[in-house]
């Protein structure tokens, strides 16, 4: 069936909300597992994070805003770090990547993927040790290759033929030897653990490994003297929450890295298994904790190496949004309360699909709160919109807030770390909003707000 044009949640009537949805007892209440580590509500009713009142932020910066606490970022980087131990934790910089974000990536220990030559320049800008850069994609220019290969960067993840006939060439008139990683597409889709090979190999990504073309890009790679073939690498999806997905990967992935051993002698050094855990968005996620998740890979790692006589190889994993995702939040100004003949409640805000596109694009669901006070009235639902020309323009599908929400309220909107201003756009020329960092009693601006200059100076008529 073909979506509405606009939206996918367009035209859907009744004021019931989702079966899970439940009335709070409290419509003030913060569920923690929603909010970075230092948010709170504060005596007087409104948030704090990072020891200031949200008020005092929308003040000094203006609305819509991405809020970062970066204390909640930086205990996330250890608690991956410390939970895989001497495996490699790569942060993914397609989620949300800034300068302030690769410094303190920098001073965790953690290493960084990128996928484009842009967010390549901002790796190198913010003092990323080249050594721990991976590059993914699978379109990467002659370009970018040839940047990533004169930069140094560890490991580039081949994702084509045709990317390592250029990768080659580009290794050969450099006089290096770069190192690379095969992109395996396993057969495992982890959303809905249908563990088939077959169907989720119809993919852009990877090489396919049921048809014999992930086996057959390893022998071109080691029939290149130019390349420095270190392991296998996969990714099963995003957004995960257990490791069941890995398992069956692991055994794929290794059963081929077995065949590579007997075929050619060699035993890789390396296995990334990618990663994609998940956030909590509303109370219906249920995140595990980086100390579960290492321990269920690590002895999957170990069973089915030894099940193979293989030596453990090096892991490195990508936990994708589960680092910056929680760590921020969206802090809206409401604009209209508007009810719908007793339909549906719509509170409208000062950014929307611009700022956050994943309602959208992937109808995915988020939660949200009144942030600049607290409230006696009982809750109603509602839904919070933007302010974009388009009745798919949704922000929270549905949720409980105070029956008094009103004009000039502050609205926060959290788990908005990732993607969110990765994806965000100027649609209807609207300027993007900046990302405020807080740590420490003290806010400041790590990504300024677009201005309507910004957009006119592109537009060289």
């Amino acid at each position: 069936m073909r979506a509405h044009e606009a939206g996918a949640l367009h035209g859907e009537l009744g004021f019931s909300g989702p079966s899970w949805l439940r009335t709070p007892d409290d419509v003030n209440a913060l569920i923690p597992q929603l909010w970075p580590k230092t948010v709170k509500r504060a005596q007087d009713g409104a948030i704090e994070v990072g020891s200031v009142n949200i008020r005092k932020i929308a003040d000094e910066h203006g609305t819509p805003a991405y809020i970062f606490d970066e204390a909640d970022f930086r205990e996330r980087c250890r608690k991956f770090k410390e939970a895989f131990g001497g495996a490699e934790v790569f942060y993914a910089g397609k989620a949300f990547i800034a300068t302030h974000i690769v410094r303190i990536l920098v001073e965790e220990g953690l290493s960084l993927d990128v996928c484009t030559g842009g967010e390549l320049a901002v790796a190198l800008r913010g003092g990323m040790p080249p050594e721990r850069i991976g590059l993914h994609g699978n379109n990467k220019s002659v370009a970018e290759l040839t940047r990533a290969v004169e930069a140094g960067v560890g490991r580039i993840i081949v994702d084509s033929f045709d990317e390592i006939e250029r990768l080659s060439a580009i290794a050969k008139s450099t006089n290096t030897r770069p190192k690379v990683m095969v992109r395996v597409t396993v057969g495992v889709e982890a959303h809905t653990h249908e563990f088939i090979a077959t169907a989720h190999e119809d993919q852009k990504f990877g090489f396919s490994l049921s048809g014999g073309a992930a086996a057959a890009a390893v022998d071109k790679i080691l029939s290149e003297n130019s390349l420095d073939l270190r392991g296998l690498h996969s990714h099963i999806g995003s957004q995960i929450f257990d490791t069941s997905g890995f398992e069956v990967s692991a055994r794929r992935l290794l059963s081929l890295q077995a065949q590579i051993n007997e075929r050619h002698g060699i035993e890789l050094p390396e296995l990334d298994l990618g990663g994609g855990f998940g956030i909590a968005y509303t109370t219906q996620d249920t995140p595990a904790e980086p100390a579960d998740l290492a321990t269920n890979l690590m002895r999957i790692i170990k069973q089915e190496c030894a099940a193979l006589h293989l030596s453990v190889p090096h892991l490195s994993i990508e936990p994708g949004r589960a680092i910056v995702g929680p760590a921020m939040f969206t802090l809206y100004e409401v604009g209209t309360v508007k009810d719908v003949d007793g339909i549906r409640t719509y509170v409208s805000v000062d950014g929307g699909m611009s700022d956050n596109i994943r309602t959208a694009l992937y109808d995915a669901a988020y939660s949200a709160t009144v942030a600049g006070r607290a409230s006696a009235e009982p809750p109603i639902l509602a839904r919070v919109v933007g302010k974009h020309c388009e009745s798919g323009d949704i922000i929270v599908k549905d949720e409980f807030l105070p029956a008094d929400v009103q004009a000039g309220d502050l609205l926060a909107v959290p788990g908005t770390g990732a993607y969110c201003r990765s994806m965000a756009s100027n649609y209807n020329h609207v300027p993007r909003p900046p990302v405020v960092a807080v740590v420490d009693g003290a806010s400041r601006v790590i990504v300024r707000r677009e201005t309507e200059d910004d957009l006119l100076n592109l537009d060289v008529g």
